[in-house]
């Protein structure tokens, strides 16, 4: 149908009155928790505390929390990010992890977690509606380091857990134990990964090795960039670099198994990113890209990794301007990431119309044509005319 309304303008004291006409489909797109594309942003709770100076954990931290993680909410994010130990990322952000659960070793030698902030984490998450999936990080930190809290002296004791070595062993083993009976009281033990992020082939079958004798009831998740997915085939979560090929029919076999296959960008990627100084609209060519190479979604590294000023200055250490966060603080959105969800809605409409099409050849040749520019890992001439064109004819669709 067609819709019209009245539009006045004022500027200067000139005021000017047009009427808008906005054509409206019989079509809606579902609820953002009903979109099957798999959005994965990390977020970052302890950079929300200190730009708002909250106590780590506190309900004050939780308030100053809920702006900021609702619109995540809001465009589809399907995954709760957490954490195991010590900061995964050995402080690669501004902002180190906070733990999340309290590793504790008595004078016994017995072992105990304090799991508080992890699960009102997760239940504040699960509460905003981001409930399909908890990936915690990692098994394989950065550096290898764990730490504890000793009962008897009240320190935190740093420990080196190389794979395949003996402190692996006696500090992975007991604590699997321990994590599975706690997810499967709180109901979470289907949905939870093991998440491990840009480790080695060797360091990662030595993990996955690890988890099927001592907790196989864990699901594993991986972001790629060895191009050495095909070695996992058991992994549930699997998210490849964008400049790696996934085949079609790995994605298929996947997708069958009830696995989930999706890419990445970070800051070794020019195209398409979301820099503050991208091409806005490349945030809706990542989803374009992600349907147009048959992945279920999409994963970055930092939705709200904040710098020193995040306000003022986007930049930070090597990375470029705006790689580490997407969105502002107190709920400030951005231009990208409402870009971003723009993709998203298309590739919901995508894959609407591609079921609603089976048995029109035609139809589906259309949608395919649409899609075969956004194959490509790198800009290529007039990709931005193409995108509108494109979103044009879906639209017509």
């Amino acid at each position: 149908r067609l819709s019209r309304t009245p539009v006045t303008v004022a500027c200067d004291g000139d005021e000017q009155r047009r009427e808008l006409a906005v054509e409206v489909t019989g079509r809606t797109l579902p609820a953002p928790s009903e979109w099957r594309y798999h959005l994965d942003l990390w977020q970052h709770p302890a950079a929300v505390a200190r730009v708002e100076g909250t106590e780590m954990w506190s309900d004050a931290h939780f308030e100053a929390l809920r702006p900021v993680m609702k619109p995540l909410a809001d465009a589809g994010q399907k995954v709760v990010t957490a954490t195991l130990n010590k900061d995964p990322w050995n402080n690669q952000c501004y902002d180190a992890y906070a733990d999340m659960i309290v590793w504790t070793k008595g004078a016994d030698g017995a072992w105990t977690y304090d799991y508080a902030a992890f699960d009102r984490w997760v239940e504040f998450m699960e509460g905003l509606g981001v409930d399909k999936q908890i990936n915690c990080y990692s098994m394989l930190p950065w550096n290898n380091m764990l730490h504890y809290r000793d009962a008897a002296t009240g320190e935190w004791v740093d420990v080196k857990a190389e794979p395949g070595q003996p402190a692996f062993d006696e500090m992975w083993r007991p604590f699997l134990a321990d994590f599975v009976r706690h997810l499967e009281e709180k109901g979470w033990l289907a949905k939870t990964c093991i998440a491990m992020d840009e480790r080695s082939p060797e360091q990662m079958e030595i993990a996955v090795a690890f988890l099927a004798e001592h907790a196989p009831q864990l699901g594993i998740a991986l972001a790629d960039n060895h191009d050495s997915y095909k070695r996992y085939p058991q992994l549930h979560d699997i998210c490849v670099s964008a400049r790696q090929e996934v085949a079609p029919e790995d994605i298929a076999a996947r997708r069958a198994a009830g696995q989930v296959t999706t890419y990445y960008v970070c800051c070794s990627h020019r195209y398409p990113n979301m820099f503050t100084f991208s091409d806005p609209v490349e945030a809706t060519v990542a989803a374009w890209y992600a349907v147009a190479n048959g992945y279920d979604g999409f994963l970055r590294w930092a939705y709200n990794s904040w710098v020193e000023d995040p306000i003022r200055d986007s930049r930070f250490r090597k990375w470029a301007a705006g790689d580490t966060y997407l969105v502002y603080p107190e709920g400030r959105s951005s231009i990208r990431f409402e870009r971003l969800v723009e993709g998203i809605q298309d590739w919901e409409k995508i894959r609407s119309l591609k079921t609603e099409f089976s048995g029109d050849d035609a139809k589906l040749q259309t949608l395919h044509d649409l899609l075969e520019p956004f194959r490509s890992p790198v800009a290529f001439d007039g990709w931005e005319q193409t995108l509108r064109n494109a979103r044009a004819t879906l639209n017509t669709l």
